[in-house]
């Protein structure tokens, strides 16, 4: 793996710069996707988001003359991804529709916590150390400032919270299959086929429950659905992933903990969610 190889360069204060600018723009696409909902129905701000991004990953693959077809031992592993994908995105969204951007990013960088659980049974080595225990406790002690927050409760968003939460668990799963069986794909064609594979049900999604599916659109809207789709599925995925097989995951994976300050921070700032004394000790748990 790339991450194990000795010939990884030095990194640079360019490249921490750059993996700094990654890490806000991943957290703050929560915040991108929140905005979106002001003008577009829940599922079908995904559903042209994922469209988008498939479309825009697909024409880089052909670019760059990567092979996008699947041999056919990797069929149904995709189609097994890219389910638990769908769901866990049609949670993820529907949790952001009645919670707020900031707990949304919050709970969603739980998920590193229920991964190190889950490998703990399901990957061979992969154990929970004393390290790893006080980890978890300290992310789940985030939660637990969170639940207690009397303001957001107040406001009915415990039921949004609990949706998330449910979403970041799936998104675990998936994740631990995807250690599984990702030595055998290129990562991009995992991210393709499984944002391509989930678009159908989307807009039969909002088909359904969209209450409308595009009601107002301007400029903010327009720009938080064109970020969602170019700058963190596009973009972001790509540039990541060229930062990964250049410098390996342990230079950028410490950079991880900006991301749920990013979200909080922009949460506040664009879309004056309140950032009361329990969201800053949930940051500050989690990060830690």
């Amino acid at each position: 793996m790339t991450e194990t190889q000795p010939s990884n360069p030095e990194f640079s204060l360019a490249a921490g710069v750059f993996t700094v600018f990654l890490c806000i723009i991943f957290g703050s696409n929560t915040v991108a996707i929140k905005l979106a909902f002001s003008g577009m129905g829940v599922f079908t701000t995904a559903a042209i988001r994922f469209a988008i991004a498939a479309s825009v990953i697909f024409l880089w693959a052909r670019f760059t003359g990567r092979t996008t077809v699947l041999k056919k031992g990797q069929i149904h592993r995709v189609l097994i991804f890219s389910s638990l994908f769908t769901v866990q995105l049609s949670l993820f969204y529907m949790g952001v529709s009645k919670s707020n951007a900031s707990r949304g990013t919050l709970l969603a960088n739980l998920l590193p916590f229920f991964i190190l659980f889950l490998a703990h049974f399901f990957i061979a080595g992969d154990r929970i150390t004393k390290q790893k225990f006080f980890g978890i406790l300290l992310g789940f002690t985030g939660v637990v400032f969170m639940f207690i927050d009397k303001e957001s409760l107040s406001n009915g968003f415990r039921t949004g919270d609990l949706i998330i939460l449910l979403a970041v668990f799936i998104w675990s799963c998936s994740t631990v299959y995807l250690k599984r069986v990702i030595g055998t794909f290129s990562p991009f064609q995992l991210v393709m086929y499984s944002t391509l594979f989930s678009v159908p049900f989307f807009i039969v999604e909002a088909l359904m429950w969209d209450d409308s599916m595009v009601f107002h659109l301007d400029a903010p809207v327009i720009g938080a659905l064109l970020y969602q789709s170019l700058v963190t599925a596009s973009f972001g995925f790509v540039a990541w992933n060229n930062m990964l097989q250049k410098y390996g995951a342990v230079s950028l994976h410490s950079f991880l903990f900006i991301m749920p300050i990013a979200g909080v921070a922009m949460g506040g700032l664009i879309l004056g969610e309140p950032i009361t004394i329990k969201i800053v000790l949930a940051l500050v748990f989690i990060v830690s």
